[in-house]
């Protein structure tokens, strides 16, 4: 085949409803994200369809006796109606890391990446979404549903590109009420602006998930010996006795680990890990379980 008739797109949305095909749609539902929201909806402190209750206010010819609330109206002489909450379908923004480090493979070629995975896992997410008739879209766009969205997520998503630097955050002016967010990046640096993004969502009263994907080599390190370590983004650090840092590396991985699962639950956020060495069907039914939770 010629290596121009490959289209990126085509390759990723295949690859992706294979692996969405094993997991259920996914309808956005109460639990450890967003708790206080309804299931598939969020309220618009307004009356209309819903669940939760609103308000009551004074029957009026229009009411059927069905509607009418006969224990509070029996408190009294006049006839009231319960009102509920209108509410509208929420929503998911996905974000995916595309600092320059993403794009590690290992030291074999051809490998995939991480920024390879999280594309996969994102587009994946999205499609069990899009099957359960939620809207969804990439952070900062506007959410949709169906197989025009569908379409445009896999262009957008085969297409993200790579970042010349280290550092990526999401954008905390594309927070949006009753939006989940889901963060699927490395986050190995630390970066006020992704704490402005945690902030800003969980000021709109609303949360998300975070999944760092690392690879083997970045859990493990399993390198020794005389070793010159670079970053794509250009830091280098060189050592003679890389084993000799093992322990260190470890510790301090444990650390931004326990840092980001402390950030992610102060923001109403669930902070979980992916290893690239794992099958994918792996994170994503973490996913879905942490999204659908009740």
């Amino acid at each position: 085949m010629n290596p121009d008739d490959i289209n990126p797109a085509a390759m990723l949305r295949a690859r992706a409803e294979a692996a969405s095909a094993v997991l259920p749609p996914l309808q956005l539902a109460r639990g450890p994200v967003a708790a206080t929201v309804a299931p598939g909806g969020h309220g618009l402190r307004r009356p209309g369809q819903g669940e939760d209750f609103w308000q009551y206010r004074p029957a009026h010819e229009a009411d059927t006796a069905r509607s009418i609330d006969w224990r509070r109206s029996a408190r009294g002489d006049a006839q009231f109606v319960r009102d509920r909450e209108r509410q509208t379908a929420r929503s998911a923004a996905i974000w995916i890391g595309s600092g320059a480090g993403m794009g590690y493979a290992g030291q074999k070629p051809g490998g995939e990446s991480k920024f390879d995975r999280a594309k996969l896992l994102g587009l994946s997410l999205a499609l069990s979404l899009i099957r359960a008739g939620e809207r969804v879209a990439l952070l900062g766009q506007k959410p949709g549903g169906g197989a025009v969205q569908a379409e445009r997520l896999s262009h957008d998503l085969a297409g993200l590109p790579l970042s010349r630097l280290d550092l990526d955050a999401p954008d905390a002016a594309a927070a949006r009420s009753g939006r989940i967010a889901i963060l699927i990046d490395d986050f190995l640096f630390e970066n006020n602006d992704l704490i402005s993004f945690l902030n800003a969502v969980s000021g709109l009263g609303s949360g998300g998930v975070m999944l760092q994907i690392l690879h083997p080599d970045e859990e493990d390190f399993p390198f020794g010996g005389a070793v010159r370590f670079e970053t794509a983004g250009g830091i280098r650090h060189a050592t003679r006795d890389a084993e000799g840092l093992r322990d260190a590396y470890r510790n301090r991985l444990e650390a931004r680990r326990e840092a980001l699962a402390r950030m992610a639950g102060q923001a109403g956020f669930v902070f979980g890990t992916h290893d690239l060495g794992r099958p994918s069907s792996e994170a994503l039914i973490w996913l879905h379980g942490v999204l659908s939770a009740r």
